[in-house]
């Protein structure tokens, strides 16, 4: 044991030598830039967690595999000092360092695969969950993601800790100065404030994330800095929630906002034997009190503050961030315009009009240089034509959303990539958007052939760089299919404006698309218009928050296609004025609070005779068949995070009947599901059944062989399944079987050698699960994606299934599926 924790040591030791020697050698290492940064960018995100072991006292469970690794760190760091000795002059050397570089690229691999086993089994674990077996227990919290709590309730981002500081992106440049400085006032004794205020796009984010890596920094605070996005409307339960969350101690339901707040002083308490410093990200005006609740007496306690605005009551505590000056403007532009030799052909002086058009502010430097990097030079002749006039900000005051309107001018109009950049704006500020529920949209709307064509558009507006599309868990063979289900868009803030202001140019009634924010009885003037014209929206977006009164009125938008509601309450109230949207095809209901909210006037969705696709998140759903309707229309059901052990029930009424041309049903993380209802096998229409991340069912109805027409069946990471019935050999039209992770079945069911067409089978993670012999009746099986554990196994089978192929399944170990938002 003693051996262990000492080869843990150094390997701890050897690991922040290593990343901090790849990180400098990026710096100056020019001819192996890319593979450096790639390794940098691999590994950061492992640091933390390493010295979480370490804090821990934990240690690798395999002494030789210990020494194995401190020996490939120390390889390492000899092979990227001798990178950084090779010249420009020696670029024949280049092949041959670019292949060692990747070899030990692929040791690392491991190398991060192995610290998180560790992490995962030996401390997550511990703390976060009581499991019966450690196998599963892993695979689960990696699976849940944090899924529930003691509570019951969604608490997706307790696996890391919810307020961890989250890296700056890429590298970060030119913020040398304010770096120095900002640290002196953190440092300094007698000040418990600090305001970091500049425009939007100026980097305080950034700023504030490469300060918390600064090892002066993270040697007085550790463990104790605490990070929390605030935004426009904070809520104070899930600010809470967070900080708790972030120790591991359990969040109790507050009677009201003082007792939380009592509590988190508490607790703070018991941590302040070390600083602490909290950081609240992103505040705005009329907020400024979190600051004074979050005020504790406590030693040596500061909160960190980033706004876009001024507050005057802290002017004595703020420091205002300028724009970058000149030569780090350039430096930073050149690094995002160029690739890493440059390129002769575009004119200096060209560049530096460009360049300086930007301001200074490091997201128009970044955006705009990575939209006109190689691209050719009467592009950039175009842009700098443009912004040689001088134009000015919006009328509100930042230049940099007037600037980034040129950049939306090289969007291809007749591809309708522009139309779906706008679309973004529907969803809140900081919100995690999912994927598929902007596939939903532009399917419908936009009449595309395919969920996929959608996700194209999706990734052309990610390659120029107005989206960031995070993929939580890598799947190329889900991805293969068209399941999109862990992919996520985040948006910068004032991107997301710039995409509102677009849409807002001409009078409300002939505004293509509405966006609009309420809270309290605060409506915009257009709202409350006696003699109101009807609007002629095609999209309708609607977020409210726990204030807001319910007391819609009425306004008519008949040409609505595509109805987004984004709320944050326990209970909510459908506009009545919805009913009336004939031509209503797509309707998203996203609640944004920690619990599903109770839902009224939920028969006004049975009205909607048009309607195509349904989405609702963290919703309680009502039972499908106790009431009659048709929606003869409806071709696509999402149901995520939301309560509906009840919504499959049978009832008075048969589903088919309510959903006559029902095709799909997405099923994912209910909580809720124990058993799947009977009345849900009546749809025999039905071509794609997906449950998913439902961890709490444990059995499928005998009657699923119904579903003759049932072409996908998707039940990855439902963790308690026990066994699929036997009835599935029914499903003769069956080609897609995904059993990934689902943990608890140990035996595929003879009838399985039915499923004449099924061409494709996903079991990664089932690797107790055995084959029966009726297998080898699968003529039509080609791709098995599976664990080494159960390929042996299908490798036999190969002289049976002649067109087989088996891909072994490698442990994606991407941590974004880290990152997700409660």
């Amino acid at each position: 044991m003693a051996a262990g924790l000492i080869g843990g040591a150094a390997l701890g030791a050897g690991f922040g030598e290593l990343l901090r020697v790849i990180v400098e050698a990026s710096k100056t290492a020019a001819m192996f830039r890319d593979n450096l940064e790639e390794l940098a960018s691999m590994l950061s995100p492992i640091e933390p967690v390493i010295k979480e072991i370490q804090s821990f006292n934990k240690a690798f469970d395999k002494e030789y595999e210990t020494e194995q690794l401190v020996e490939i760190v120390k390889r390492g760091k000899k092979l990227v000092t001798k990178c950084c000795k090779i010249r420009r002059w020696d670029i024949i050397k280049k092949p041959y360092y670019s292949h060692k570089l990747l070899g030990l690229k692929k040791s690392l691999e491991r190398f991060c695969q192995i610290v998180m086993q560790t992490h995962q089994a030996r401390d997550i674990k511990e703390v976060l969950f009581e499991t019966k077996e450690i196998s599963v227990g892993i695979r689960k919290l990696s699976l849940k993601e944090g899924s529930s709590n003691g509570n019951g309730m969604c608490n997706q981002a307790a696996v890391m800790g919810p307020c961890r500081v989250p890296e700056p992106r890429g590298r970060v440049l030119g913020f040398d100065e304010p770096l120095k400085e900002l640290k002196v006032k953190l440092l300094k004794d007698g000040v418990s404030v600090i305001i970091v205020s500049a425009p939007g796009g100026s980097g305080k984010t950034t700023l504030v994330k490469q300060l918390c890596q600064d090892e002066e920094v993270k040697g007085k605070y550790e463990d104790n800095i605490f990070y929390v996005s605030v935004s426009k409307t904070p809520n104070m339960e899930l600010i809470f929630q967070k900080l708790l969350q972030a120790k591991d101690y359990a969040v109790p339901e507050f009677q009201n906002e003082e007792d939380g707040l009592n509590y988190l002083e508490q607790k703070f308490r018991q941590l302040a034997s070390v600083p602490i410093l909290l950081i609240l990200d992103d505040v705005w005006p009329g907020y400024e009190f979190l600051v004074h609740k979050l005020k504790f007496e406590l030693p040596d306690y500061k909160i960190l503050v980033t706004s876009r605005f001024a507050f005057p009551r802290f002017n004595d505590c703020t420091y205002c961030l300028k724009p970058l000056n000149d030569d780090n403007a350039m430096t930073l532009f050149r690094h995002n315009a160029f690739l890493q030799n440059g390129n002769p052909c575009i004119p200096e002086d060209i560049v530096n009009k460009v360049m300086k058009s930007c301001k200074g502010l490091p997201l128009a430097l970044e955006v705009v240089g990575r939209s006109l990097c190689g691209q050719p030079v009467a592009m950039w002749l175009k842009q700098a034509k443009q912004h040689s006039k001088g134009l000015s900000i919006l009328h509100s005051n930042t230049d940099l959303l007037a600037y980034l309107q040129s950049t939306l001018d090289t969007l291809d109009d007749e591809a309708g990539i522009k139309d779906c950049y706008l679309d973004l704006g529907s969803f809140p500020e900081d919100h995690q958007t999912p994927a598929t529920a902007l596939i939903d949209m532009w399917v419908e709307q936009y009449q595309l052939d395919e969920d996929c064509d959608a996700f194209i558009k999706l990734h052309e507006l990610s390659i120029r760089n107005l989206v960031n599309l995070v993929v939580m868990r890598k799947d190329d063979a889900s991805e293969a299919d068209s399941f999109y289900n862990d992919h996520f868009v985040m948006q910068h803030d004032l991107l997301r404006e710039l995409a509102i202001y677009q849409s807002s140019f001409n009078p409300i009634e002939q505004r293509r698309r509405i966006i609009v924010e309420l809270s309290r009885n605060n409506f915009p003037n257009w709202w409350l218009e006696e003699k109101q014209q009807p609007l002629g929206a095609h999209l309708f977006s609607i977020s409210t928050d726990e204030t807001f009164s319910y007391n819609w009125g009425y306004i008519q938008a008949p040409e609505v296609e595509v109805l987004v509601l984004n709320f944050r309450a326990k209970n909510y109230v459908l506009p009545v004025f919805m009913e009336k949207m004939d031509k209503l095809k797509v309707l998203i209901a996203m609640n944004n609070s920690i619990y599903p909210a109770e839902v009224s006037n939920f028969q006004l969705v049975y009205s909607l005779s048009n309607l195509k696709r349904i989405r609702l998140e963290k919703v309680s759903v009502p039972s499908f068949s106790t009431s009659s309707f048709q929606l003869k229309n409806l071709r696509k059901i999402s149901l995520v995070m939301c309560n509906i052990s009840q919504a499959f029930e049978k009832g008075t009424n048969k589903m088919s009947d309510n959903f006559p041309n029902l095709l799909e049903i997405d099923i994912d993380y209910c909580d809720d599901l124990m058993e799947l209802g009977e009345g849900l096998c009546d749809i025999v229409q039905l071509m794609k059944l997906s449950i998913t991340n439902c961890h709490k069912l444990r059995a499928l109805p005998e009657g699923i062989g119904k579903l003759v027409n049932l072409e996908v069946l998707r039940l990855t990471s439902c963790t308690d399944l026990m066994a699929l019935p036997e009835t599935i050999g029914s499903l003769s039209q069956l080609t897609i079987l995904d059993i990934s992770d689902c943990l608890s079945i140990k035996n595929l069911p003879t009838r399985i050698g039915e499923l004449h067409n099924l061409t494709k089978l996903s079991m990664r993670g089932c690797s107790s699960c055995n084959l029966p012999s009726t297998i080898t009746k699968l003529q039509h099986l080609k791709d098995v994606i599976c664990d080494e554990e159960t390929a042996y196994q299908w490798e036999f089978l190969k002289s049976y299934l002649t067109n087989l192929k088996v891909t072994v399944h490698e442990q994606d170990i991407n941590l974004n599926w880290l990152q997700i938002f409660v």
